[in-house]
């Protein structure tokens, strides 16, 4: 596979995740950690399925204890981190946040072999990241209080952790994606565990709903993950972390196209910014013409 392939398979995820707000939206009042443990549920039989036709990659799920320890720390640490960072503090500035880790992709990048980054990767995150404060600052919600500060912890902590995991699988590229299953599984199992710990069981009332918790765990929630880590461990990492920027943007455009939400000009401002900071970090660096 070419580093093209995987990094255009790796975009897919970031549109994947654009979905999210949407279809959560239209699952009605389902508890987090429950919505959480469906989708992931339904996200890791969907690897599963694949082995009826590939029985071979059952194989996957024979990893070291420290490829389970990166899966679900990368998986349910994060979902839980950010699931927590919602409860303890607004959203709007919970999730600015949050967006901090597309830009930790770009940086921590640079500390894997042969890799190094560059001014035009830099300069393309921080477009990115500035974009998503335009988008989140332009609906008016931004309330930065003292008492929020363990919903702020939670968010920032998520942020690196999400960031180190999606770096972090580059160094285990020889695990095969069908390890992502077994994840998804252990996420759901953990996450069911925690919500009849702490949450009260709301079921779908209407089909609609269950259409939306199933295309949850079809796409966002599922097929996002096995795309991102094909993206992750043979595309080029650092033009995906930039390119991650965009998936707030279109998420509010699909909310738009909805009926969630209003088109507004920040919303354009944003999405200019972002498709700048894109356009940036594609630059190849000059080369020195050599005299004979």
């Amino acid at each position: 596979m070419t580093t093209r392939t995987a990094t255009t398979i790796g975009l897919i995820a970031i549109l994947l995740w654009s979905t999210l707000a949407l279809f959560t939206a239209a699952t009605g009042t389902i508890p987090p950690l429950q919505l959480n443990a469906m989708c992931f549920l339904i996200g890791g039989l969907v690897g599963v399925a694949s082995w009826v036709v590939r029985p071979q990659g059952i194989k996957a799920l024979r990893q070291k204890p420290v490829v389970w320890a990166l899966g679900l720390g990368g998986l349910f640490g994060y979902h839980a981190l950010y699931f927590a960072a919602l409860r303890w503090a607004p959203p709007a500035e919970s999730g600015l946040i949050n967006y901090l880790w597309p830009l930790l992709i770009v940086l921590f990048s640079s500390l894997l072999p042969g890799e190094h980054l560059r001014r035009a990767h830099l300069v393309g995150a921080l477009l990115g990241f500035l974009g998503v404060i335009v988008l989140i600052a332009g609906r008016g919600a931004l309330d930065a209080r003292a008492e929020y500060m363990p919903g702020y912890i939670c968010a920032f902590v998520a942020a690196f952790v999400w960031g180190g995991y999606s770096v972090l699988s580059r160094r285990f590229g020889q695990v095969p994606t069908d390890a992502v299953a077994g994840f998804c599984l252990a996420t759901s199992a953990l996450s069911w565990i925690g919500h009849f710990a702490f949450e009260t069981t709301v079921w779908p009332e209407t089909t609609t709903q269950w259409l939306a918790v199933l295309a949850l765990g079809l796409g966002p929630v599922g097929a996002a993950f096995y795309v991102w880590d094909i993206g992750m461990k043979r595309g080029d990492i650092r033009f995906l972390g930039v390119a991650s920027y965009a998936t707030p943007v279109l998420s509010t455009l699909l909310l738009v196209l909805g009926g969630y939400a209003e088109p507004t000009l920040t919303l354009a401002l944003s999405c200019g910014l972002i498709v700048t900071g894109a356009l940036v970090a594609t630059l190849s660096p000059k080369r020195k013409s050599v005299r004979a």
